[in-house]
């Protein structure tokens, strides 16, 4: 599962490297990952080209790791997107 690319605060899964496993699926605290023909856009961001482009320039994530320490205040939130920085993580 070397489809993981970490953001500032947000993972992201690079298109060409996932297999449609599904596996990932349930693993993801908040249910944020869904498979990219059920949802794709929301607002003005396309999330398939998003993690297209950001899974080219973030860090590989090769080991699991722990949630994101505020995943869970994000859990059911309208408007993710406007949160969404594009910035590597540290």
């Amino acid at each position: 599962m070397d489809c993981f690319y970490e953001g500032e605060n947000m993972l992201i899964i690079h298109p060409d490297e996932c297999i449609d496993c599904g596996i990932c699926e349930p693993e993801c605290p908040i249910e944020a990952i869904v498979p990219d023909n059920e949802y794709t856009q929301t607002g003005n961001i396309d999330w398939a080209e998003f993690n297209d482009k950001y899974s080219r320039i973030w860090p590989n994530i090769t080991e699991q790791k722990d949630p994101m320490p505020d995943h869970k205040s994000w859990e059911g939130v309208e408007g993710k997107e406007e949160h969404s920085s594009t910035n590597p993580a540290s």
